[in-house]
């Protein structure tokens, strides 16, 4: 059990047609060896079973419970906003419902920003397809962590969505942009305005998260991620085409190395 069980975690988990998963992705929540949590599932208006299964969780589970939204938003920015509002912990942790998380996320990044004192962690992930069974071990201890800052993550982002541990005061500070146009890359935007500002984010070099590779998911098209990612930047800090376009290339050629070669991050 982890070193530090007083120490509360309000787990957000945006959802949308997720019966398919989000058990799974429920039970990697419930299988973590820190207890102290609560998972607040934010349904964005599912027209499947996914309100029933999360109900069906909640019955057995009283640290689970169900945000249902009144209106579809078409993208997790808005679920995860309404998540974070209605958090009741000093930390807040982000997880889609078609990830897994390994056993020991929570009490490994919980341990490390405590003894660093750091208030914005992630740590790195490993892919895995869709259908595949997923074996965790343990993690040898110490990790090696790094920190990242504004300009590391401008050049490639770093910061997986569903890793991240953060202060919930600081992640209030900085919520979702809602906007449309910041589909898919609303979480690399985030991160963004939280290191510009001048917040380091701690990294945990052991793969503590499982990303579930889906075909169809919205962020698997390259040319449309491009654009998007281009669209961050160039409305960052009235930054100029030419910057965000290169920002722009560097994000996409070592995402492409990553994904591909090192089926992670």
């Amino acid at each position: 059990m982890t070193r530090n069980p007083d120490v509360a975690v309000t787990v957000v988990i945006p959802a949308y047609n997720a019966a398919r998963t989000i058990a799974s992705t429920l039970e990697s929540v419930i299988a973590q060896t820190h207890t102290n949590w609560e998972a607040v599932v934010v349904d964005d208006h599912s027209s499947d079973e996914t309100r029933a299964i999360v109900e069906g969780f909640a019955a057995r589970d009283s640290r689970i419970r169900l945000l249902a939204l009144e209106k579809n938003n078409g993208a997790p920015a808005a679920p995860r906003n309404r998540g974070l509002e209605s958090a009741s912990s000093p930390w807040v942790a982000f997880l889609d419902s078609d990830d897994l998380w390994h056993p020991q996320k929570l009490e490994l990044q919980l341990e490390a920003l405590s003894a660093t004192g750091e208030t914005f962690s992630c740590t790195a992930m490993r892919d895995f397809a869709d259908g595949a069974s997923v074996v965790d071990t343990d993690v040898l201890t110490p990790v090696q962590t790094h920190l990242i800052a504004f300009a590391n993550h401008r050049i490639k982002g770093r910061i997986p969505a569903s890793s991240v541990v953060v202060s919930t005061e600081l992640a209030r500070r900085f919520p979702f942009e809602e906007d449309r146009s910041y589909k898919a890359v609303e979480d690399y935007h985030c991160w963004l305005r939280i290191l510009h500002s001048g917040v380091r984010c701690l990294k945990l070099d052991a793969p503590l998260l499982n990303y579930r590779r889906i075909v169809g998911q919205i962020s698997g098209s390259k040319l449309t991620m491009m654009r998007r990612v281009f669209h961050v930047h160039r409305n960052f800090e009235q930054t100029s085409p030419v910057s965000a376009a290169f920002f722009t290339g560097t994000h996409v050629l070592f995402s492409v190395y990553l994904r591909f070669n090192k089926k992670g991050l």
